[in-house]
């Protein structure tokens, strides 16, 4: 898959992830599109190890399915994101 599509999948994936996750994510357009990016390979791994067994770092495609799949893995990629940052009160 070329660039443009990685940035456009992950464009499209950090965002609804965004919309969807609870609370108040920072960040503007290129953290939006950097998570979701994130989440299409760990989406992606996660769905390969899930059906094979094996762990390969692979990504999401441009599908429906991918799309869905990518912004599973940007959610978590918030997530994790969100534990690293975390600041105590």
């Amino acid at each position: 898959m070329n660039i443009i599509a990685w940035i456009i999948l992950g464009l499209i994936a950090g965002a609804i992830a965004k919309a969807i996750y609870p609370g108040h994510q920072g960040g503007g357009i290129l953290a939006t599109m950097l998570l979701g990016i994130v989440g299409a390979f760990i989406g992606g791994s996660l769905f390969t190890f899930l059906n094979t067994g094996t762990i390969g770092l692979t990504a999401a495609g441009f599908s429906l399915p991918g799309v869905i799949t990518a912004i599973i893995g940007a959610m978590i990629a918030i997530f994790i994101w969100g534990l690293i940052t975390r600041r105590t009160a």
